[in-house]
């Protein structure tokens, strides 16, 4: 195109036209009047996303192994058996032997809660929606995988299935500053919202404001009517921060993800939720705490009976 004065109005006008439409995605939340223009954008562009991936991923394979297993993983035993089958199709290399500890954990944390799960890969991150927190990942409609579906990996709450297409699903993640969802902290069942706050910690508002928390303190998802967005059980993350109480009907606590979400790689979307809340049974054991070395003191006394120098012993 050559540089013209109409070429630079027609961009000039382009781009007013983008900005408009993202202020008006954003405002308009789930109910946005571009919504049906970006479900069709997956449906068209997922299948080449996901193709991309696959071409450049040896391990697509594996993944999708899990991906079509249909069953209830409500049994270690079947769960051991997956895990085995994935590692003997999975290399040995160092990259190869991290995705099999992902794996391992993830179908760990799904064994503990019964969660039905569909095993997918993070292909794209990016603001799918607006300037939200978002990944998009292998797994659409096909594949089962329906909106407001929980999605977690080996360490807990990844965040929610926002957007699906044929061959591709985009997934709003927990940090994103518009992501809400129930908590209960773990032994005394104390109920609060956490709020996704980015690359800082989750604020936390607890209901009791004169509940005992400390930092350290877990907390799971409390879960949703219809197992929809969320499954109960989920591990969230942990207390860092606790506010001081000021009396009031609410207190402000601070937790760290339990997931690093700057390394997303496998991921597993609840396609079967459980059928009791599994509690605080997809918490991980908390390490034990070092203990201490014993110091051995070696105290010397002096005998009665030893000689002095210069003297005869028995003087």
């Amino acid at each position: 195109m050559r540089d013209t004065r109409e070429s630079r109005l027609l961009l000039v006008l382009l781009i007013a036209i983008a900005f408009a439409l993202i202020t008006v995605d954003i405002r308009a939340g789930e109910e946005s009047p571009v919504d049906g223009a970006r479900q069709a954008a997956a449906a068209v562009f997922g299948p080449v996303e996901k193709g991309v991936a696959t071409a450049v991923d040896p391990v697509a394979n594996a993944i999708g192994a899990v991906r079509d297993s249909g069953e209830r993983h409500n049994r270690v035993a079947v769960l051991e058996r997956e895990n085995a089958a994935l590692k003997a199709k999975l290399g040995s290399d160092e990259q190869t032997r991290s995705r099999i500890h992902e794996l391992d954990e993830m179908l760990k944390r799904a064994g503990a809660g019964q969660y039905g799960i569909k095993g997918a890969e993070v292909i794209a991150i990016g603001a799918a929606q607006g300037f939200s927190w978002t990944v998009t990942i292998d797994a659409g409609s096909k594949d089962g995988i329906e909106r407001d579906m929980t999605v977690l990996n080996g360490d807990g709450l990844v965040g929610r299935v926002s957007t699906v297409g044929p061959d591709t699903a985009t997934v709003v993640l927990a940090n994103d500053p518009d992501f809400t969802v129930g908590t209960r902290l773990e032994k005394t069942g104390e109920l609060g919202f956490a709020t996704g706050q980015g690359d800082r910690p989750m604020s936390v508002q607890m209901l009791n404001g004169k509940a005992k928390i400390n930092p350290g303190d877990r907390l799971v998802t409390f879960g949703s009517r219809g197992n929809k967005p969320f499954v109960p059980g989920v591990p969230i993350g942990e207390v860092v921060k606790v506010d001081p109480s000021r009396g009031d009907l609410t207190r402000t606590v601070w937790v760290n993800p339990a997931v690093a979400f700057s390394r997303l790689d496998i991921v597993g979307v609840v396609v079967m939720p459980p059928r009791e809340d599994p509690r605080d049974a997809v918490l991980p054991p908390k390490p034990e705490a070092p203990k201490p070395t014993p110091t051995v003191t070696v105290t010397v006394t002096p005998s009665g009976s030893a000689s002095v120098p210069g003297k005869p012993a028995d003087e």
